[in-house]
């Protein structure tokens, strides 16, 4: 057993690395228009930065969950947490765009390796009443990265330039991996674990259904979401502080529903993702109707942002079906989150070059979560089948 300090200090240090991962992804999207207007791209050309970002989270999250297997947690944390920072210090100084796409996809592999691991260790700490209360206030470290984090990077990235951004999420993370290292307790690894168990665990159908539901459904939150400030700037008369307010609201709502995902996910796994899956397909449809007002669009984004939590119920289903897989499959779980990331953006960057407005965003994103629920509807059927009560599940 450990200490509450200890426990406390361990979750507060593990979401300090959360909230600096959540920076550095989202505030990306947010500084697009000004790395666009200083290398002289379009903002087209330059969200492939975004789609870097993306490839290199699924690339990296199975290798280094793999290879993390063999490390005590602790360690791999730390080093993955300050792998990160580095990487965002050379995205910092690219000096074009074609470099600022590898160092994005560089910043990209630690991501889903170190956020998997952390909801681990968080969730191991904890006892089973408690653990998705655990895995919630990880989390929260992304969540208070769209509150507090994109605003004040947007706010940077005017006075001070885009770079600046980067540099401090660099010393954001490198105080995380100081912090891990002085406060999270030391698990000696499992010296029977062979990665091929975790590779064979993978054939287990749930596992890839539950990766699927966030893989689709996601993608409804990022085909708004990551058009956003450029809606708002083309569409509306909406003040600069009006716009980082608009940004922050997705994450004030996505505070909210990471602690009501936490509760949800406690009574129901399935029945959880179904309630944030259809607020997910039902927002961005009010969302098309109040295009024009960047008052309601503000308000349509922090509902948006409450089903945002449909990550937590996700990695609680995860943790109940990966067995040996456990590592794997938590990554894996912020691997699916990003395939999303550039699958949402993709399509509804489709449907504006086609010369839809930018309601189409949102027609893109409810299409997407109905999507997730249809997979959903396929695990729930599949878990039916089995020997314990799906709805429980």
């Amino acid at each position: 057993m450990y200490t509450h300090a200890r426990v406390r200090w361990t979750i507060v240090s593990l979401a300090l690395g959360a909230f600096a991962i959540g920076v550095s992804e989202f505030a990306a999207m947010g500084l697009l228009p000004f790395y666009a207007a200083d290398f002289g791209i379009s903002e087209a050309e330059a969200g492939h930065a975004v789609s870097g970002y993306a490839l290199g989270v699924v690339i990296g999250a199975p290798v280094l969950a793999l290879i993390g297997a063999k490390f005590p947690k602790k360690y791999m944390l730390a080093g993955l947490i300050a792998a990160f920072g580095a990487s965002n210090l050379l995205t910092a100084m690219a000096p074009g765009m074609s470099v600022l796409n590898g160092t994005r996809m560089l910043s990209g592999l630690p991501h889903g390796a170190y956020l998997g691991i952390a909801t681990l260790l968080a969730s191991d700490m904890l006892p089973v009443g408690r653990r998705a209360a655990g895995v919630a206030q990880v989390m929260l470290g992304l969540t208070l990265a769209n509150v507090i984090g994109v605003p004040a990077a947007g706010y940077i990235g005017e006075a001070f330039g885009w770079r600046a951004c980067f540099v401090l999420v660099t010393v954001i993370a490198l105080f995380a991996a100081a912090l891990l290292l002085w406060v999270a307790p030391y698990e000696a690894p499992d010296r029977e674990t062979n990665p091929m168990d975790a590779l064979r665990a993978l054939k287990n159908r749930a596992i890839w259904l539950t990766l699927g539901i966030g893989a689709v459904g996601f993608g409804g939150i990022f085909a708004v979401y990551s058009y956003l400030s450029s809606a708002l700037m083309d569409a509306t008369t909406a003040p600069s502080w009006g716009i980082a307010m608009a940004l922050s609201a997705f994450g004030i709502g996505a505070s909210f529903g990471n602690a009501v995902a936490g509760r949800l996910a406690s009574w129901s796994r399935f029945g959880g993702m179904l309630v944030l899956l259809t607020g997910m397909a039902v927002v961005p449809l009010l969302y098309t109707q109040v295009i024009g007002n960047w008052q309601l669009m503000g308000t349509t984004i922090l509902m948006l942002g409450t089903t945002a939590g449909l990550v937590i119920p996700l990695q609680m289903r995860l943790i109940d079906v990966a067995g040996e897989a456990q590592e794997l499959s938590a990554a894996l779980n912020h691997a699916a989150f990003n395939l999303a990331n550039a699958l949402g953006p993709f399509l509804a960057g489709m449907t504006l070059q086609a010369g839809h407005g930018w309601e189409a965003t949102g027609l893109v994103g409810s299409a997407l979560a109905a999507g997730g629920i249809l997979v959903l509807g396929i695990a729930f059927a599949d878990a039916q089948r089995g020997d314990r009560p799906a709805l429980a599940a």
